[in-house]
């Protein structure tokens, strides 16, 4: 029964605002740590996808023509290489600082729709796709140049 009593009131003491918002604070920056450890291995397995390509498709001997698609393919690893340490990177911000930095975030989100763009197959992609995409930049980029307008000031 004591058991019980001490049990209940430890509970309400962690539900108390202070107590809990350092609990939640807590489990926010263990969980920021698994991602950044995550993202550690992505980029490393990203890395070494990006070897494996450059070293097996880029150096045979290929057919004529076949070079602009494998350099399509290409710019689109390193794009994922460079994608993932923008996500790591945006999780080591809010280590350090406990807050999402948004101009971050669209950064990255401008790689990633650029990406996209790069190894787009047209002869694949319906016209409404190309328009999507167009506004999701366009989007962006309006959201990118008022952060920074505002940040600036």
């Amino acid at each position: 029964m004591r058991f019980l009593q001490r049990f209940t009131k430890r509970l309400i003491e962690e539900f108390q605002n202070e107590a809990f918002l350092k609990s939640i604070s807590k489990f926010e920056g263990i969980v920021a740590k698994i991602l950044s450890v995550a993202m550690v291995v992505v980029v490393i397995v990203a890395i070494f996808d990006l070897m494996l390509f450059l070293t097996t498709d880029l150096f045979s001997t290929a057919p004529y023509g076949r070079f602009s698609t494998t350099i399509t393919k290409v710019f689109g690893l390193f794009l994922n290489v460079l994608i993932a340490l923008e996500i790591l990177e945006n999780i080591t911000a809010y280590l350090k600082s406990h807050t999402i930095q948004s101009e971050l975030v669209i950064v990255t989100s401008l790689i990633a729709v650029s990406r996209k763009i790069i190894i787009l197959d047209l002869d694949k992609t319906a016209g409404i796709d190309l328009i999507a995409l167009a506004t999701a930049i366009l989007a962006l980029a309006i959201s990118y140049g008022i952060l920074r307008h505002v940040n600036r000031k």
